[in-house]
């Protein structure tokens, strides 16, 4: 069985229901936070428009080091730019995958800060936990939007506001 069809469904799946959250983000709400420990609603929706580049950073590196990157945290400056970030990192994704061979997804690949090590485990699971990623924090996101009281469309069915819908629909 090969892995990278398999990776590309998953993504390509995923990346819808992110589009429909991305897309219902208020932009007069981007510095929001629900706690002082969370997010701002800009930095989560920049992350989840960065986490689809994480498949292009895996696939051509062996490690993240963050004590030594230089690696910065985005900041869109609107929801609209998220949304479009999140195209941008899609596609390189996309194009990166689709010119993969199965053989590149088998090296290790590390997360680390300095001498510290988060994580090490091939290339293939760490893009799976990528996708993992991008799922945790769309959930996230779904719970800040429901906070700030906005309409929350279904992932892998009719949320509550859908049911709410086909609930108040008459039946002839």
């Amino acid at each position: 069985m090969k892995i990278i069809p398999m990776l590309l469904k998953e993504m390509a799946e995923e990346a819808v229901t992110t589009r429909k959250m991305l897309s219902i983000i208020p932009e007069d709400k981007l510095d929001w936070q629900p706690h002082p420990k969370s997010m701002t609603l800009r930095q989560l929706s920049s992350h989840i428009g960065e986490l689809p580049g994480w498949v292009t950073m895996v696939l051509n590196t062996n490690e993240l080091d963050f004590g030594t990157s230089g690696y910065t945290e985005h900041n869109c400056q609107s929801a609209a730019a998220a949304a479009e970030f999140f195209e941008q990192s899609y596609a390189s994704a996309k194009e990166r995958l689709e010119n993969a061979t199965e053989d590149e997804l088998l090296p290790e690949w590390t997360l680390r800060n300095g001498e510290v090590i988060y994580v090490t485990c091939t290339r293939a699971e760490m893009i799976r936990t990528t996708f993992c990623q991008l799922v945790h924090h769309r959930a996230q996101l779904g719970v800040f939007l429901r906070l700030l009281d906005v309409p929350i469309p279904g992932s892998y069915g009719p949320s509550a506001d859908e049911l709410q819908d086909f609930a108040a629909e008459p039946t002839h």
